[in-house]
């Protein structure tokens, strides 16, 4: 068993069972599923999100498996992600408590708790209205270096996020966004994963990820190498003639995501 607790946690549940504890945690559900559950809950006025996994079964593992998925199996991921990425720099969310208990990978049950980042905005919700009322230059040109920058450190550190879109990266608006003041977190890491460095495959889904949910918010082609430029962090000649297939295959890559979104999610398809 694992138990790492942080206040108020470890005040809260002292002497007690966490894991009854964590279950018995009241607040708004986000997700309901049959092996996890996600909630927001607040503690002497502060709020935090909850995330209980109890197993996913044998069965939702094999088919993971055969279809060439990385099964999730508990808050490991989210809580070994959180941690390297906190170590390499990159800002992200904050856990105050984590636990991990049953040797059986099926039946599992593990939670976290992390720190309500708030309030913020995501970037997809930001850039909505990119395409008809293009930002100021400056902020635009900001943004695109930091969300490059992050990508490029989680990568460089051994984490790919295998949910790496826009939306994930979490715009802090307690003061006004300017291209001189602003920040940024990356969130939502349970499907993550922690290596000594990051395959490039897995880098390269993250890649195309991020440039599918940015296709449509109006970026330039002078924005994309501004970008490739800050993710790389290397001369843009060496970049293009060094990574001309990867950018081939993240061109027709985004475009595929784009036609499966519209035919799948998109208003009014069909499922």
């Amino acid at each position: 068993m694992k138990l790492i607790l942080a206040e108020p946690f470890k005040s809260l549940w002292a002497g007690r069972d966490a894991f009854a504890a964590v279950e018995a945690l009241q607040g708004k559900v986000y997700r309901e599923l049959e092996g996890r559950r996600t909630l927001r809950t607040e503690v002497e006025g502060r709020g935090y999100f909850v995330k209980i996994h109890r197993g996913i079964g044998w069965g939702e593992i094999a088919k993971n498996l055969l279809t060439a998925k990385a099964p999730v199996l508990g808050a490991g991921q989210e809580w070994r992600a959180i941690q390297r990425l906190t170590e390499a720099g990159v800002p992200t969310m904050t856990a105050v408590a984590y636990g991990e208990r049953g040797g059986n990978p099926a039946a599992q049950h593990s939670f976290i708790v992390t720190e309500e980042l708030a309030p913020t905005t995501d970037l997809e919700q930001l850039t909505l209205s990119w395409a008809e009322q293009p930002p100021a230059p400056r902020l635009k040109r900001a943004l695109i270096a930091e969300v490059a920058k992050m990508a490029g450190t989680m990568h460089r550190a051994g984490v790919n996020h295998r949910d790496c879109y826009i939306c994930h990266f979490l715009v802090h608006t307690d003061r006004p966004i300017s291209a001189d003041d602003f920040r940024l977190s990356l969130i939502d890491l349970h499907r993550a994963q922690v290596r000594a460095a990051t395959p490039l495959r897995w880098r390269n889904k993250d890649l195309a990820a991020l440039y599918f949910s940015a296709l449509d918010i109006g970026l330039t082609r002078r924005d994309k190498l501004r970008f490739l430029r800050a993710y790389f962090q290397r001369p843009l000649r060496d970049i293009l003639r060094d990574e001309a297939a990867l950018l081939s295959w993240l061109e027709r890559k985004g475009e595929r995501l784009r036609e499966r979104y519209l035919r799948k999610y998109a208003p009014g398809a069909s499922r």
